[in-house]
């Protein structure tokens, strides 16, 4: 991933809330994680942070990922991690309680599925919508009006930050 797609000054151009907008729009999606997030949550804040070193190709590295590959709404280089959480199908071996709209009484559903899991699917659907943020986020860094365009623009801009990459 490269350096600088997304941005610290607003909101809804920040690479992390768009992800976590994108992938939280799946359905089923009940909790969205970038890198370490939910573990950091409850660790101490010196152990939160991804330092920097000398790489040993002369570019900058990080020890570890623990912020995906994201630090204030940008790409810091590092491979972007998303998670999700999925809650479990609502389709289960047998009928559940409800309410017969009509009548007002209480009466079971019919069990109409039986599911075992969305993970395949939702795995592969979040794999796409973060495609698709990814690719946008590049596109609003490198611009251009074809994919020639923007892998020269690109390629420029990696140049230029080459040093610090």
């Amino acid at each position: 991933m490269p350096v600088g797609l997304g941005t610290h000054v607003q909101a809804d151009r920040r690479l992390d809330a768009r992800l976590a907008g994108a992938v939280m729009s799946i359905q089923s999606v009940k909790g969205v994680e970038i890198g370490d997030g939910f573990d950091q949550a409850a660790s101490f804040g010196s152990r939160a942070h991804d330092e920097i070193l000398n790489g040993a190709d002369g570019h900058l590295t990080r020890a570890s990922n623990r912020a995906g590959g994201i630090e204030g709404g940008t790409s810091n280089g590092q491979p972007v991690v998303v998670r999700a959480a999925f809650k479990p199908i609502s389709t289960v071996p047998h009928a559940l309680r409800t309410v017969d709209l009509a009548t007002g009484e209480g009466t079971r559903a019919l069990h109409q599925r039986s599911d075992t899991s969305q993970v395949v699917p939702g795995a592969l659907i979040a794999q796409a919508e973060v495609a698709l943020v990814l690719a946008d986020a590049l596109g609003d860094h490198a611009g251009g009006n074809s994919v020639r365009e923007a892998r020269r623009n690109l390629g420029a801009y990696l140049a230029q930050v080459g040093e610090r990459a």
